[in-house]
């Protein structure tokens, strides 16, 4: 009978030198595939990727992951849907103000993700 295998980690140690000779061989290739495909040729077994840098643009996902970090945004959503739960909302000027405010700064963190992501605010890319 057979036994199944488990995937089990391989590490191998090279010098800056060896690693930066192997990069420049790999040409843009994952090194861990560029290293299988040397030593198994066709036989080497394809991986299941994440997709190739789902991150577009990172200062634009570092300015909105800040602005996430800085705001209160998720607490007073939250507390405006606590009071319209409970009928506690008073609509006044100050709160159309608040409710304004908070969906201008969803919609500029939703376009800055999007960059983030490669994709315009208008439409999938």
């Amino acid at each position: 009978m057979a036994k199944t295998l488990i995937n089990v980690p391989f590490s191998l140690r090279l010098t800056f030198e060896e690693r930066a000779k192997l990069e420049k061989q790999a040409a843009g290739m994952p090194l861990g595939a560029y290293i299988r495909k040397q030593v198994f040729g066709k036989d080497a077994t394809p991986r299941k990727t994440r997709g190739k840098h789902p991150v577009k643009d990172h200062v634009a996902l570092g300015r909105v992951l800040g602005a996430l970090g800085q705001s209160r945004l998720s607490s007073n959503v939250n507390q405006l849907a606590r009071a319209v739960n409970t009928g506690s909302l008073p609509v006044t000027p100050d709160t159309e103000q608040s409710i304004i405010e908070a969906c201008e700064a969803i919609e500029e963190i939703r376009t800055e993700l999007l960059k983030a992501l490669g994709t315009e605010p208008g439409g999938v890319e």
